[in-house]
Parts: structure tokens; sequence; C-alpha cells
């Protein structure tokens, strides 16, 4: 019988077998009732507590036992003898292996070295994934403490999702962010720092910190917002290299009248936002063309593009993580994306996006996914109650077509 501790300090029963198939019945049933009946003294607690092998004849171990079916189904399996064997980690001991020997057979001592390198196998073996759940708890921690919930600008409803990667080691540095800018522009940013570590991690703190100081002092517009991180990176020696989109939401007042939002975008080899439109129909912006990531050549130009959106309309910007496949190139993701789109364009928003995820990852993503997306309302009309509040910082001008600030 196999025994782990749990991370409150509970021991639990993981695995049992019995060599003689008539008696394992016996065995799943011992199993599963004899840790509420063992006292701190039998030799399994005995053995959790001092780290060292804990041998008794099963008498002992009888005798231990209240009365009540745990003691009952062990004197019907009745081995002679009983061998705890503590599966020791690097500090501390993860679990027991407990042998019982039949009457009259006494194990050698060959046998008790082999089960001893047995337990210690799994000792380390438990404890290395241990300290990996550890590792990535930090990393995973330490992206979610950075990704803030968004504003809610009035009339634009903003959702964003992350997931880490199903595979541990590959928690990395993917992001997204939204905000408002000085003069009240609405702005979404999604990135991916290179590398899936805790490292990438860190530096996807760093420049996402960088590019929301940039774009929030100077008012700048998507392509000066990336050249201004590039120029940043090289200045401060951030030697990492990543992918980011910037789209910022404008309006003037004659495009209010009109219903409609302007969006400026810029890439730096980031794949392009897509645009479902409110007839279902999804748009792509563009072709992704390998634009230079971040990190590269600080004196790069970063190309604004322009598009028109009526209300309505969603934007959605993401990471490769959601198309990406070991069985399936780009454009098969891609096209799988844009078909779950048109499918789900009336769905609200939140809605969506968990809707999006299920269908592309089914909740086990092979790389880090991030989302960020934005669908903007009519406003000539009160807030839609499926938006939630309306939640922007005092410091930013009131939008004319929104009731005043209380």
């Amino acid at each position: 019988m196999v025994t782990v501790v749990d991370p409150d300090g509970r021991p639990r029963d993981v695995g049992y077998w019995h060599a003689d198939p008539s008696k394992r019945a016996l065995v799943e049933r011992y199993a599963a009732v004899r840790m509420d009946a063992m006292p701190v003294t039998a030799p399994l607690m005995r053995a959790l507590l001092t780290g060292e092998p804990v041998m008794e004849p099963t008498e002992s171990v009888l005798g231990l036992l209240a009365a009540g079916e745990a003691r009952d189904v062990l004197a019907a399996l009745s081995p002679g003898s009983a061998s705890c064997i503590p599966l020791r980690g690097r500090n501390r001991t993860l679990g027991v292996m407990t042998l019982y020997f039949r009457s009259g057979w006494t194990p050698r001592e060959e046998d008790l070295a082999t089960a001893q390198d047995v337990a210690d196998r799994a000792g380390l073996a438990l404890d290395n994934a241990r300290l990996y759940g550890q590792q990535q708890a930090l990393a995973e921690g330490l992206q979610r403490s950075l990704l803030t919930e968004p504003p809610e600008p009035d009339h634009a409803e903003i959702a964003v999702r992350y997931h880490p990667a199903a595979e541990a080691a590959r928690v990395g540095g993917d992001w997204y962010d939204a905000f408002l800018q000085p003069g009240g522009a609405t702005v979404l940013v999604i990135g991916d720092v290179v590398g899936h570590d805790t490292e990438a991690a860190a530096a996807m703190g760093q420049l996402r910190g960088l590019l929301r100081g940039i774009a929030t002092y100077s008012d700048a517009g998507p392509g000066e917002v990336l050249r201004g991180l590039d120029a940043s990176m090289a200045l401060l020696q951030t030697r990492v290299l990543a992918t980011a989109a910037v789209a910022r939401l404008e309006q003037t007042d004659d495009e209010r009248r009109r219903g409609v939002t302007r969006m400026r975008w810029a890439n730096a080899g980031h794949l392009p936002p897509l645009v479902i439109n409110p007839d279902g129909s999804v748009a792509e912006l563009a072709t992704w063309r390998g634009d230079l990531l971040l990190g590269v050549d600080p004196e790069a130009r970063r190309e604004e593009s322009m598009v028109t959106l009526d209300r309505g309309a969603t934007v959605l910007l993401f990471t490769d993580g959601l198309v990406e496949r070991r069985d399936a190139d780009l454009d098969a993701g891609l096209a799988r994306l844009r078909e779950a789109l048109r499918e789900l364009a009336h769905r609200p928003l939140q809605e969506m996006l968990d809707e999006v995820l299920e269908r592309l990852v089914d909740g086990h993503p092979e790389d880090d996914v991030a989302l960020v997306a934005v669908r903007l309302h009519r406003q000539d009309a009160p807030r839609p109650a499926v938006a939630g509040p309306n939640r922007v910082p005092d410091v930013v001008p009131e939008d004319p077509a929104s009731p005043p600030r209380r």
C-alpha cells in the first residue's frame, strides 16, 4: 500500500495491490477505512514522523487498531508482518510504502534493500513534482498579479482572459492590458515575451509596465508607443525579445454623432487583431507578415493602420497559444478561430471568450493564452447591464455622451 501526505499534512492512501487476486477487494476496503482507525503510534505514523523504516508483526498492529471494520479486514487479510518504508524527499518525508508479508515468511535483507531503493526513487519523484508545482504556482501568481482588471469606459465593454499552459514548465510571458490615456482614448495591448519560464514572466512584467508608462504619460498613438518601448528596452538593456500589438480606440464629435469609432493599431511581430462586425462577419485587419519583434532594432519604424468600427462591433486581440497546435499549422488555427467567432458573435462578450477558449484549447492549452476584447455599445442609449458598471479614473475627461459622474 502506498500513502502520500497531502498539502494540508494529512496522509492518504493512493495505491494498493495484492499478489492474490481473490484478496484485492479486501485490500481496497482496508485502504478505504484504515486511516480513520489508525492511532499515532501505528507503524505507518511512526515512519512518517521519524523518516525511518518501521517493521512490526501483524499482532502488534491489530492490537493498536480500535475494534471495527479496519481491524476486521486486516485480520481477514491475515499478513504475518508489515514493513513501513518512508518515501523521502530532499528534506521531508512525503509518504510511506507499506509492504505486508505472508505468515511464516521473513523478508530477506536484500528484499528490504530493494524496497528501500524503490521508496527512495518514488520519494524523489514526488519531491520533484512538488517543487515543479511550486515553481509553476510562483510564475503563475506573478503573471496573474500583474494582469490587472481592465477599466470600463462608458459604452465600451472590455473582457480579458489568461490561461497558463497545461504543462507546468511552459509558464511564460504572455500578457494583456487595457487602460485609458489622458485624452480619454481606450488602449488595448496584447504581448508575448519569448521564452517559457519565470524569467519570461518577470520580463513580461517589465515590458508591460514600460509600455503602460509610455502610453499613459505621452498620450501617443500605437506606433509611437511601440517605438518608445523599443527605445526604452535598448537603453535599459532589457535583453529579451517580444511581440506586441497595440490598438487605440478614439472618436471625434462627428464620429460620435454618426455612431462610429476609429481604431488605430500597430504591430511588432504579433498576430493582427480580429474584428467581429455587428452582422456577425469576421474581419481580419491584416495578414500576418512578420513585423519586426521588439528588442531587435530600437530605430525600427512602426507603421499604424486604421479601421472604422460601427457600434456593436467587437475587437479581439490574442496570443498565438490560442491558435497554434503541434499537429496543425497556424493558418488552420486562425481559420478555426474565425469560424468560432462567427458562430459566437451574438453571445455576451464574457460568454463568447469562455466559449472560444473551450472550443480552441479545450481547457488544456499547449502554450500560454492571453485574450483581450472590447465590444462597443450604442452611445445613444444607457450602458447595457450585461456590460457591468462604468469604471474609469477620475482624471480622464468625461465622455460627452455619458451621464455625469457622481
